[in-house]
């Protein structure tokens, strides 16, 4: 039997920044960027968190202190290089033993200018329904508005200083 390999989604955007910038804005200030409706948890999102080393983790922290975990970072590698395993299965639940990639791309194009490319790969490992989350990747609300919400977020005032300190191992 043949596995299905999904093409991948990718997105890209130009921000008006240092590539320093924006791989800060993205991993230290996740939090202060990622939209509070994406989560898996089943209370509302205070934050979101990447913990910046090689086997941390990437996380939504509730209100109430609860975390839920969504993978770990495979590749930490400032300014140009981020990798996260992305461990959320077709049915939207956090699962070890599954596994996407999310590589992110860093690139100054000028001093104040970087093209940051993000590639969402191995989606056929999500699941039976793994066609389903990359539609869900796809949609108007998927990786093309978050994109949108991080360059917002690199270009304003934020400074991409860490909003939360992630905790432990």
């Amino acid at each position: 039997m043949k596995t299905i390999k999904p093409a991948p989604v990718r997105r890209s955007v130009e921000v008006k920044a240092s590539v320093e910038r924006a791989f800060d804005v993205f991993t230290n200030g996740f939090g202060s960027w990622w939209p509070h409706s994406h989560t898996i948890s089943k209370g509302k999102l205070r934050t979101a968190v990447i913990e910046p080393r090689v086997g941390g983790r990437w996380y939504g922290e509730d209100e109430d202190g609860t975390t839920t975990q969504w993978g770990h970072v495979l590749v930490f590698e400032r300014p140009n290089h981020l990798v996260l395993a992305w461990q959320i299965s077709s049915d939207w639940q956090f699962d070890p033993g599954v596994m996407s990639e999310v590589e992110l791309r860093f690139t100054p194009l000028a001093a104040s200018l970087t093209l940051v490319q993000l590639e969402h790969r191995h989606l056929e490992r999500l699941g039976p329904k793994f066609e389903e989350m990359r539609a869900a990747f796809e949609s108007p609300n998927g990786w093309g508005a978050i994109m949108g919400l991080f360059a917002t977020a690199v270009e304003s005032d934020q400074t991409g200083e860490p909003t939360h300190q992630g905790r432990g191992a």
